[in-house]
């Protein structure tokens, strides 16, 4: 580390002159959504209590595996909890006891705090797409990602008008190696996005590495005394928490970073093929997970977690924007509301293989389904293919301009006297128009949410400009952005520092790809 970022360091770092230090180019990023619209809620009262009841039956009578986690098992049974080997049965009411202690909102703060953003209440945040091995566009085909498509997405993310959160993994860059590529990837959020990001989990040193990073990056006191990471911890449905995501879930609930304690189902093969059978296995999980957080240290932020998909009885394959992927999304609002606590779910989820009708269909069904669930934290917002298996150029900027939608729909319908225009009204009088009148003038620029990616034009020029479908749009855009980016500023301390940091942590071990 330089001496100047020692010094940094020293004086505790990220204080509020360097935390307020504004990009040599700021491009415009929407505030993250307050919806201004009621949710939607599919359940009764009666079978709300009905799924709440079983899952606690689920959690006593049944239990749930900690595997390769004695702490975590001498922990549970401090707490009052019954241990039989890995198993825990957790006694009726006590998992929502310790619920109680986690917050129902918190600020995940960026480095650029313009960009900071609210997780919680009636907060929507959108983050992209997590976790794919491959990258498509239509320029490469479909290839595995490397670290320089990596960095494309986390350009494209912060170029992004309508996506609140720079994200976590937004592909795998198998071109590093599996023990170090999580540093690469933490660095480019760091340095080339000014907006939050999400730490890695897929080992505890690398969440504590996450954790380092950032008190680089914010300073120690402020990651101590702030959230600055959200990080994702999958339950391995039905009933288990292995011991690395629950080992990164205890570097991050320690340093007061968020987790998302989220069960991955994928209905029929992980949880019951029924809506209220999965919503209670669901529970289940959830509770579990965000009890044992706060064992570790009440008070740490979560998220109530919910992926959930349906399944192809024919081939076994998930299937996305379905009716009953809604309808588990609704129904696990519901529950996390009831719990106080800020949910997640949602996203652009698809099966297509490329950006076409079927992903759309699928995509905007889920994405409308989130809006309108009352998911706070999105992750998968934009840039999904494939079933999460591939992470699409094209398909990202598709995706992100659709969410200026969300934006619109959330702000609900105006009745003040401009939103009447009875002025209108009378001015225009049966048999005229509005495109001159002076309502419409004053009104016109931000009357109708606008595309950025879309074709209005008539056939005759649409023909005459080359007659360009979306994705051949889209992959313009996608040069267009990346032609235009300038990265945030950022003190030269600070990146010479993480800098610093990376390369002597890869030089510490040899390169492993298992």
């Amino acid at each position: 580390m330089s001496d100047a970022a020692g010094r940094r360091r020293a004086r505790g770092g990220g204080g509020a002159a360097r935390r307020a230090a504004r990009s040599a180019v700021s491009f415009d990023t929407a505030k993250y959504i307050e919806r201004n619209i009621p949710n939607y809620e599919v359940l009764t009262e009666e079978a709300l209590e009905i799924i709440e009841r079983n899952a606690e039956t689920l959690l006593e009578e049944i239990g749930v595996n900690f595997v390769n986690n004695p702490g975590a098992c001498a922990l549970w049974k401090e707490a009052g909890a019954d241990v039989q080997g890995e198993r825990v049965h957790i006694p009726r009411g006590l998992a929502r006891k310790l619920c109680e202690t986690a917050p129902s909102r918190f600020t995940q703060h960026a480095r650029n705090p313009d960009r900071n953003v609210e997780i919680g209440g009636k907060s929507l945040v959108l983050a992209p797409v997590y976790g794919p091995p491959f990258v498509r566009d239509m320029a490469g085909g479909r290839r595995y990602a490397t670290m320089a498509d990596f960095r494309k997405f986390v350009k494209l993310g912060y170029m992004s008008k309508w996506l609140h959160h720079s994200g976590g993994t937004v592909c795998e860059p198998t071109d590093v190696a599996v023990n170090k590529r999580h540093l690469d990837m933490l660095q480019a959020h760091m340095t080339l996005s000014d907006k939050p990001f999400m730490g890695s989990v897929t080992e505890p040193s690398r969440a504590q590495d996450s954790v380092e990073m950032c008190e680089i990056l914010f300073g120690r006191d402020f990651v101590q005394q702030n959230t600055v990471m959200t990080s994702l911890i999958n339950v391995n449905s039905p009933l288990t928490f292995d011991d690395v995501m629950m080992g990164a879930l205890e570097v991050y609930a320690k340093n007061n970073q968020a987790c998302i304690l989220s069960p991955f189902i994928v209905g029929g093969a992980m949880a019951p093929v029924s809506v209220v059978g999965t919503l209670t296995q669901v529970l289940a999980e959830v509770l579990a997970g965000i009890a044992y957080a706060q064992l570790v240290r009440p008070g740490a932020p979560v998220i109530f977690g919910a992926f959930v998909t349906s399944i192809d009885m024919n081939s076994g394959a998930p299937t996305f924007g379905t009716p009953e992927a809604s309808q588990i999304l609704y129904g696990a609002g519901q529950l996390a509301r009831r719990m106080g606590l800020p949910f997640r779910s949602g996203g652009g989820l698809c099966g297509s293989k490329l950006p076409d009708a079927q992903a759309a269909y699928e995509t905007t069904h889920t994405l409308n389904a989130a809006l309108l669930g009352g998911v706070n934290f999105m992750l998968h917002a934009c840039g999904w293919l494939e079933g999460g298996l591939v992470s699409s150029f094209e398909k990202f900027v598709m995706d992100a301009d659709q969410l200026g939608t969300l934006h619109k729909m959330a702000a609900g319908v105006m009745a003040d006297e401009n939103a009447q225009a009875m002025d209108a009204i009378r001015e225009v009088g049966p048999g005229g128009h509005y495109l001159g009148c002076a309502h419409t003038q004053a009104n016109f620029q931000d009357a109708f949410w606008k595309t950025q990616l879309f074709d209005y034009k008539p056939f005759e020029t649409w023909d005459e400009d080359g007659a360009r479908d979306t994705m051949t749009l889209a992959a313009e855009r996608v040069e267009r952005l990346l032609a235009d980016y300038q990265q945030p500023m950022l003190d030269p301390a600070i990146n010479e520092a993480l800098a610093g940091y990376v390369a002597r942590k890869k030089a510490s071990m040899p390169d492993s790809f298992t």
